[in-house]
């Protein structure tokens, strides 16, 4: 009988309400394991963490506290980072494997977006090249839900992008009650999203008005439109309704926005100096169509009380698919999950080739645009609506707080000189 090998398991990039869940389906399937998986770490901050070989002991967590996982938001549990493994640093490579090889690390899980399969692929690549047997497997997430193929082939969704498709439902259904009472003063309300240069997040919005009784417009970067005839647009909405709700992405071309990069090279939206939504603000307002802003930030992909059911289901899911797939089919693969025909929502679970996965950008449809490019069709509403669910998410409280999973700082002892970055 062979020895168990231990599990590290990794994230990187922006958090999600529902990541935590994905982490506890790997955890809770591995420690159900114990003749295959031994020790359970978790790279403390993403492959930082490994680098620096602090491997935070997830076996040594209290079982209540794996638990909580499900209604823990964000990425505070182990940690993120958006630190790239680059070619141009192969000693980055070879400190992974040393510190895999020091602690027998045997299982890789990585949990991330399109540019962390890459780093998982990569890193699965480079452990077959020197020999070393470790399988390296990719789970799923992303609050964009650009990760995958504009067929939806290799994924239908991601999880992260239906808690965050709900929480625009709520917000719209909720502005546009402020927007009714406050007419008469504040006829215009332009609402920013995010979502980089894909329009999934905006797109979101009219789930909260399937019927079009809103005067909601919806402008991605996708639409192509400038200022001037967003403008002319809104103006002839005020015309026809008396008020307007604009909701534009982070990723909208509205000129230089001062924009910042992070280490996988994407656009910083919110650390620019100024945003899409005080632009297209100030461009109405110069042009006498009286406007105000408003931009959720973080707070779109923290919300764990407006969390999708749905969504933290499938994340828990694709989670536990990681484990299978890495027991099943060795190593090299992500779990992902495919729509199965039919009137009622199903999906299927399965395994994709990292090497497709890996830096891959799924687009918009063109077809799901309306023909004046500020809203989307009854199409995306069947795609999207059954993502976010019926029900609230309950969560944990004590003394009128939320009760979030804290881990105890156990880490495993090093083994290795310090490594300078």
């Amino acid at each position: 009988m062979n020895k168990p090998r231990n599990v590290v398991i990794s994230q990187s990039g922006g958090p999600t309400p529902v990541i935590n869940n994905s982490l506890r389906g790997i955890i809770e399937t591995c420690l159900s394991n114990p003749d295959t998986f031994g020790t359970v770490y978790a790279g403390y901050h993403g492959v930082e963490g490994i680098l620096r070989e602090e491997l935070l002991n997830l076996s040594s967590q209290d079982r209540d506290e794996i638990a909580l996982l499900r209604t823990t938001p964000s990425a505070g549990a182990i940690g993120t980072c958006r630190y790239k493994l680059k070619s141009n640093r192969p000693q980055d490579f070879d400190r992974v494997i040393d510190v895999l090889k020091a602690h027998d690390v045997g299982y890789l899980f990585y949990i991330g977006g399109n540019d962390s399969m890459d780093t998982a692929h990569k890193i699965s690549q480079l452990a077959a090249q020197s020999g070393y047997e470790l399988i390296a497997t990719g789970v799923p997430k992303t609050i964009d839900n650009d990760v995958g193929d504009t067929e939806f082939q290799i994924i239908d969704h991601t999880p992260g992008y239906g808690s965050v498709a709900r929480y625009w439902t709520s917000l719209i259904q909720n502005a546009n009650e402020e927007n009714r009472g406050s007419a008469t003063v504040d006829p215009i309300l332009v609402m920013q999203a995010m979502g980089r240069k894909i329009g999934y997040i905006p797109a979101a919005a009219r789930l909260a008005d399937p019927d079009r009784e809103m005067p909601l417009l919806i402008y991605m970067s996708e639409a192509g439109l400038s200022l001037p005839e967003i403008a002319d647009q809104v103006d002839r909405q005020i015309q026809k309704s008396g008020r307007a709700m604009v909701v534009v992405s982070e990723g909208l071309d509205v000129g230089d926005l001062g924009e910042s990069k992070d280490s996988f090279g994407h656009t910083q939206f919110g650390a620019s100096q100024t945003t899409v939504s005080q632009t297209v603000v100030n461009y109405l307002n110069a042009h006498k169509l009286k406007a105000r802003g408003q931009v959720p930030g973080i707070d779109q992909r923290v919300q764990i009380n407006l969390a999708s059911p749905v969504d933290l289901d499938e994340a828990y899911r694709l989670g536990q698919q990681a484990v299978l797939v890495a027991l099943e089919s060795g190593n090299g693969y992500m779990s992902t999950l495919t729509r199965q025909p039919g009137a009622v929502y199903n999906v299927q679970y399965g395994k994709v080739d990292l090497s497709l996965v890996a830096n891959s950008e799924r687009t918009f449809p063109a077809s799901w645009l309306t023909a004046e490019r500020n809203d989307v069709t009854d199409e995306f509403l069947a795609y999207a609506r059954p993502l976010i669910g019926e029900d609230f998410v309950t969560v944990p409280m004590v003394n009128g707080l939320m009760r979030f999973a804290r881990f105890k700082p156990i880490y495993a002892e090093k083994k290795l000189p310090p490594y300078q970055f």
